[in-house]
């Protein structure tokens, strides 16, 4: 898989041209087969990063559960065996006698639900993979912060309606459901913290904003300036890195981000725009401007997030850790292109609603506000 600066973005001219790009997550007789097959158990398994580990896992010719409480997807993965419990209530019942070589927490955001399943799987499992965020981290204002980074922390840790302000509890909680992961499997927990997860499956639009939007075509807003960074990394290979993870016994924490180098947001958008037939024309308009109009990063203007002040560093953690343990990217030409795929595939209802991004009609007027200004 290609991780270098070059690879990562050059597949989007051969995508462009109409060459074929392969995906690299391939089928499963194209993907080799581990040294060793495990057991490998999955709690959730059917939201996003799952089903594309499952496929992952079952194509390196593993054996792979999935726990969950049987409600999204139920009807995915037939061929694999189902363990049904309530992580909210603490029913892990199902789980009782058996043993696996890992185990890859997804879903969880609660410390609770990590004590819980460790409690329940005492001695039954060798290692812990625990799906964590850069969430995690009590600031965002140094570039290339690594691992070892001050945590995020709350007077509340015990606190579990978090829905309505999960900004404000999401990393903190996450940070203390890591430690309950080391806790119980002290030498034994892999703790990944991703960015931006993106590609196909991802319902939150907070990339497939882009290809959709620039697939539509005509003139473009895009934030800020060319040259600002920007981090995220496809599902596809969070999911493999994960299950590596557990064939090589790979242990610590680990920042999974991406590319290997600096991506800016001209390159993004660029990228993407080069798996498809459009007229879009990009129109930057400057981080201060669309502050004064309201235009939020992140939410708004998806991926981007200026850098400066507090946010000099969002976009730009330090990866070299998970990269010397074998964390790799596909070409940006396929995320972009099976995301737009994904999208398409959608009703058309839910594609005329995109849970990210600016709406026609805001996006209309602050360009043409921005124009005036220029003149």
């Amino acid at each position: 898989m290609p991780t270098s600066r070059r690879a990562f973005l050059g597949a989007s001219a051969a995508a462009a041209l109409g060459l074929n790009v392969q995906c690299v997550t391939g089928s499963a007789s194209t993907t080799p087969k581990a040294a060793k097959s495990m057991r490998i158990l999955i709690l959730g398994g059917t939201g996003f990063i799952g089903p594309h580990q499952v496929r992952y896992a079952l194509a390196r010719g593993h054996q792979v559960t999935l726990f969950n409480r049987g409600k999204t997807s139920p009807g995915l993965f037939p061929e694999v065996e189902q363990l049904h419990g309530d992580r909210a209530v603490g029913d892990y019942r199902s789980l009782g006698g058996r043993e696996w070589d890992a185990v890859i927490d997804n879903p969880t955001t609660l410390p609770r639900w990590v004590s819980q399943a460790a409690e329940a799987l005492a001695g039954r499992v060798r290692q812990y993979v625990f799906i964590s965020t850069i969430s995690v981290y009590a600031k965002n204002d140094a570039p290339n912060a690594d691992e070892t980074a001050e945590l995020a922390v709350t007077d509340e840790p015990q606190r579990e309606d978090i829905a309505k302000e999960i900004g404000k509890y999401y990393g903190p909680l996450k940070a203390l459901s890591e430690g309950e992961a080391q806790k119980a499997f002290p030498g034994r927990a892999t703790i990944l913290r991703p960015g931006l997860i993106v590609g196909p499956g991802d319902l939150s639009d907070r990339f497939t904003y882009w290809p959709a939007r620039l697939a539509k075509g005509g003139e473009v807003l895009a934030p800020g300036d060319p040259t600002d960074p920007v981090q995220l990394i496809d599902a596809r290979d969070l999911a493999e890195f994960s299950i590596r993870a557990c064939e090589n016994e790979i242990t610590g924490v680990y920042n999974c981000t991406g590319p290997q180098s600096t991506l800016t947001m001209s390159e993004l958008l660029g990228g993407v725009r080069a798996v498809m037939s459009t007229d879009a024309a990009l129109t930057w308009v400057g981080a201060n401007f669309l502050e004064e109009r309201g235009a939020r990063p992140w939410v708004d203007l998806p991926v981007w997030v200026p850098p400066r002040g507090r946010s000099a560093g969002f976009a730009r953690r330090d990866i070299r850790r998970a990269l010397t343990k074998g964390l790799s990217f596909r070409p940006l030409a396929v995320t972009a292109k099976d995301t737009l795929d994904f999208y398409r595939s959608q009703p058309e209802e839910r594609q005329s609603k995109l849970r990210a991004g600016l709406a026609p009609e805001a996006e209309k007027n602050i360009l043409a506000a921005w124009h005036a200004r220029q003149k």
